[in-house]
């Protein structure tokens, strides 16, 4: 079977910075990625590079930073008030906000996000919401482990069921 919308894909890849080389993360086949194809979980260009392959194909593929998680934007990196992080007791969190914390936030229409704190003074606290691969070329290179067709609960639900996937 090749890799088409509603298929369910193993696969294991290496990514790095496309420009330097530098190593950024890899799956292994104790813990591969697996997905359900063309339902907008994975970066379009990304499942482009994959259609039509099937198991035991390999690939090796780039996206710029454009198609990846987007340019790198000062627009992202915000100043929130200390007293924002406070405990219920009114005292600042020295323990969970420092420097390279990753803080899970809100905004202010519910949406949620991650950002990492990038510094802290006697009344700010520096946050930077950008994505940590924003502004990267990605590298991807890697190898097809198995590729089935979707059950119907796995379409009904929109991921994937049982080995590497999502428990109910």
């Amino acid at each position: 079977m090749t890799i088409d919308i509603n298929s369910v894909v193993s696969l294991n890849y290496k990514l790095s910075n496309h420009k330097t080389g530098a190593h950024i993360e890899e799956t292994n086949s104790d813990n591969p990625l697996v997905f359900l194809f063309g339902v907008g979980q994975l970066m379009p260009e990304f499942e482009d590079n994959l259609q039509g392959k099937k198991a035991g194909d390999k690939f090796d593929f780039a996206i710029e930073s454009a198609n990846a998680y987007g340019p790198y934007s000062e627009d992202n990196i915000v100043m929130i008030p200390k007293t924002v992080f406070h405990t219920e007791e009114g005292k600042f969190n020295e323990d969970e906000i420092k420097v390279d914390a990753v803080v899970p936030m809100s905004d202010n229409e519910g949406n949620h996000m991650r950002g990492i704190v990038r510094e802290i003074n006697e009344e700010m606290v520096k946050m930077d919401f950008n994505h940590p691969l924003a502004g990267y070329d990605l590298h991807f290179s890697g190898d097809i482990l198995a590729v089935r067709e979707a059950s119907k609960d796995e379409l009904d639900h929109g991921h994937v069921h049982g080995e590497g996937g999502h428990q109910h």
